[in-house]
């Protein structure tokens, strides 16, 4: 990162606090608890690590020897730090390995990605909170095989909606939850200049628009944790009793260029357990469309309460000291 990009980001960070006020705990609004999803990202600030999160799946390619069939592996991690009880910041390093059918195996680091999130409005009583941030990719910090070389800025909505207000004659809908979020990715750069040789052996200039993508996706989910505690206990045993089934629903949307409007995305069904100190989470991969593909993948995450498992050392903030343990002891 150069001098000037972590110069501007700490100015961000010393002017947004002012517009922070009080707020609720890490993953909880009501009696309502949000688990970290892993596909897209969730709508609360928190004190927490997740790592590993490891992706893989494999990319169906087009044929040709610059397009092979090619099995992708993402491994990452994410720490995720509240600068106030309603701010937070993270940073996720992720490393990339590119397995080419017949071809060589590239791998490296991606550039990193630093998140700014507020969460602007909640409400207890309808289980409903919305945040507003942004994400940069900071160009040039990865592999030069892997990634770009120019940054990539996202603003970025989120909400989270649990159903506990519905009416007692729809008590099993109650554990229900819809998580989402959408963001624009906005390249600073409009073009990548290539040089390629025509059949005259004569140096062509060709240049390939970045395109601005909107970035959206929501999870659909249903809290046994909830349903046993809030609804009615139907006797579920340990680890059941504290499971989230999950669709995690994540696409992508050029909206210039070639492919503008043509949505690719996965479709993740899975489970989340979680318990005090962590969580543990496993999904499925189905592409959504034939535009990203026709295989499975997997995907899967270790995900830490850092702010439940150490508070004195984890939830220190710069502006409102220590806030303490954010579920119940």
């Amino acid at each position: 990162m150069t001098a000037r990009r972590f110069i501007t980001l700490l100015c961000v960070l010393a002017l947004v606090p002012a517009l922070a006020g009080p707020a609720s705990a890490h993953g909880l609004i009501g009696q309502r608890f949000f688990p970290a999803t892993l596909a897209i990202d969730d709508p609360f600030v928190a004190d927490e690590l997740s790592m590993p999160t490891v992706n893989s799946i494999r990319l169906p390619g087009d044929g040709t020897l610059d397009n092979r069939p090619t099995k992708q592996t993402d491994i990452s991690a994410e720490f995720s730090k509240r600068l106030t009880p309603d701010l937070g910041i993270s940073l996720a390093p992720s490393y990339s390995f590119f397995d080419a059918e017949h071809g060589p195996l590239t791998k490296g680091f991606d550039n990193l990605e630093v998140s700014l999130k507020y969460v602007f409005w909640k409400s207890a009583e309808h289980e409903t909170l919305l945040s507003a941030g942004v994400a940069w990719e900071v160009g040039g910090t990865g592999s030069k095989l892997i990634a770009d070389s120019f940054d990539t800025a996202t603003p970025q909505f989120f909400f989270g909606k649990g159903f506990g207000d519905l009416p007692d004659a729809m008590e099993f809908f109650k554990p229900g939850a819809l998580t989402g979020a959408i963001g624009l990715g906005i390249p600073t750069r409009r073009h990548t200049k290539h040089y390629v040789l025509d059949d005259n052996d004569n140096v062509l200039t060709l240049r390939d628009l970045n395109p601005q993508t909107v970035n959206w996706g929501f999870s659909v989910q249903y809290n046994l944790q909830y349903l046993q505690s809030f609804v009615r206990d139907i006797g579920l045993p340990a680890p059941f009793n504290r499971m989230i089934p999950l669709v995690e629903f994540a696409m992508q949307t050029p909206i210039e260029g070639p492919q503008a409007g043509h949505t690719t995305g996965t479709i993740n069904p899975g489970v989340i357990w979680f318990g005090r100190y962590m969580q543990l989470s496993l999904e499925a991969v189905v592409p959504a469309n034939s535009r990203t593909g026709r295989n499975l993948g997997v995907l899967g995450q270790i995900h830490f309460y850092l702010d439940d498992i150490a508070p004195q050392i984890f939830t220190w903030t710069p502006f409102n000291g220590i806030l303490g343990p954010t579920q119940p002891r």
